[in-house]
């Protein structure tokens, strides 16, 4: 994997060692989003689609898909230079791609978003967005940590009916602190036969879209538990009689926010993701101090929209993506 050049910029590959230049910019945002940080974007990103410059003292990263640049995230810096900073980008983009719609910004938390449509180059936004389109996008759903780990009310009478159900079910269940060194061959056993059970109730006509996520899924868990420590994530494994059964992984957002990234407990033992979920809050707050948790956004999956609903959450936090028009 190599540098590669756009006009006067030199765009360099994404890797692990870029960790503390993002983690740099990263702390003059203020955004509760679960994309704003190095881990949720590193999980999910090949070596060779990964790319980032610096433009008008940002941070700003792009991925290249088929030859096309788009931007992952807005540019990252102190929020003075953010605006200066997007136009750039998009000049950036425009270069390499075949078509000027190709080129977008993604996972624009509102707040930036606003800032941009409203003052950028001293416009007002009906001159503004004569060139830009803004597109709302997902949201992610934001809980208070303390409703998930008490679940009081009827609203959450069913959650815990299911753990309830769980722990009867499965008294020799019991909790740990991730460690890769220990569990790696584990968890990759407990994904793989995940996705064998999930494939024997799934529609044919869904199968190629859900093997081309799996492969991503797949990719991001290897990069988790291979890079763990360096990414200061932090994990929880779930056994039932000694056989690792579920697990989970987060990391602190901001001072008062932690994510979770990736959760996957065994298909046919009830309970078991309800049960995770909440032992992981707890130990979260613990942990951290944290008052929310981040469960990320639902992919505009219908039932895991239903699924994060069900939690109640406090607050749901839009994404955008920015578009030029042709």
């Amino acid at each position: 994997m190599v540098d590669f050049r756009i006009g006067n910029y030199l765009l360099k590959p994404f890797t692990i060692h870029t960790k503390g230049l993002m983690e740099a910019y990263l702390r003059e945002v203020h955004s509760s989003l679960s994309d704003y940080s190095f881990a949720a974007n590193f999980m999910w990103l090949a070596n060779s689609s990964g790319f980032y410059t610096l433009v008008k003292d940002t941070f700003c990263l792009f991925i290249l898909n088929g030859g096309e640049l788009s931007m992952l995230l807005p540019p990252l810096g102190k929020k003075e230079r953010i605006n200066d900073a997007i136009i750039e980008c998009f000049e950036i983009m425009n270069l390499n791609n075949s078509s000027k719609y190709l080129s977008r910004i993604d996972y624009v938390d509102e707040y930036y978003m606003t800032d941009f449509v409203e003052e950028v180059e001293g416009q007002d936004i009906f001159e503004i967005l004569e060139n830009y389109l803004i597109e709302k996008k997902l949201a992610d759903y934001v809980y208070n940590i303390d409703d998930l780990i008490e679940l009081r009310g009827n609203g959450y009478h069913t959650k815990r009916t299911e753990i309830n159900k769980f722990k009867k079910n499965y008294p020799g269940f019991t909790t740990e602190l991730l460690d890769p060194a220990i569990h790696t061959g584990e968890i990759t056993e407990l994904f793989n036969r995940w996705v064998i059970n999930r494939m024997k109730y799934m529609p044919k006509v869904e199968l190629d879209a859900f093997l081309d996520g799996i492969n991503y899924e797949r990719f991001a868990i290897k990069r988790i538990l291979k890079y763990y420590h360096e990414m200061g994530l932090f994990g929880m494994v779930l056994r039932i009689d000694g056989e690792v059964m579920g697990f989970t992984v987060g990391e602190r957002t901001n001072e008062t926010t932690a994510t979770i990234l990736i959760e996957k407990t065994e298909f046919d033992i009830l309970g078991s993701a309800q049960f995770i979920f909440r032992e992981f809050c707890k130990l979260l707050k613990a942990h951290y101090g944290s008052l929310y948790i981040n469960a990320g956004d639902d992919m505009g999956f219908e039932n895991l929209k239903k699924v994060k609903l069900s939690y109640r959450p406090a607050k749901l936090l839009p994404k955008y993506s920015i578009y030029q028009k042709n």
